[in-house]
């Protein structure tokens, strides 16, 4: 019997890698990014404050300068509120309030929302990167 256990197990083997892939977020962000509880926790306050529409909560979640479409840059929360349409337009929103935290893409540079309208990136706050701050980098 205990082969034939051993071979069901393996044959089970690949559907957590599969499912890994196609949704579980946390554990690939964990493995390429570090601490996914941070990443969701970011990812979570901006959706709800960009399909809220609070401004206030959006720019809390900000890293300046922001890359925005064009290769521009934002340099802080004063510009970002003046040209707050321009930024978060309305195919950013669709972008943000139909993305699930399980199925962001996940690579070294940071966790994308939509199809790249957003991106989260961590900065180290020390010079041994052992605390991370995560936050929007790229609105595009």
């Amino acid at each position: 019997a205990a082969p034939q256990a051993a071979a069901e197990h393996a044959s089970e083997t690949p559907a957590p890698a599969a499912a890994a892939d196609e949704g579980d977020a946390r554990a690939r962000i964990d493995s390429v990014l570090g601490d996914a509880a941070q990443y969701e926790k970011v990812f979570n306050a901006f959706k709800t404050a960009v399909v809220g529409g609070d401004r206030a909560a959006v720019v809390e979640e900000v890293r300046f300068p922001l890359n925005i479409a064009g290769g521009k840059k934002i340099t802080g929360p004063g510009e970002f509120q003046r040209n707050y349409e321009k930024i978060i337009t309305p195919a950013v929103v669709k972008a943000i309030s139909e993305q699930e935290f399980d199925k962001v893409f996940v690579n070294q540079q940071g966790v994308m929302i939509g199809d790249g309208q957003v991106w989260l990136t961590g900065e180290c706050l020390d010079k041994a990167c052992a605390r991370t701050e995560v936050k929007v980098g790229t609105i595009q």
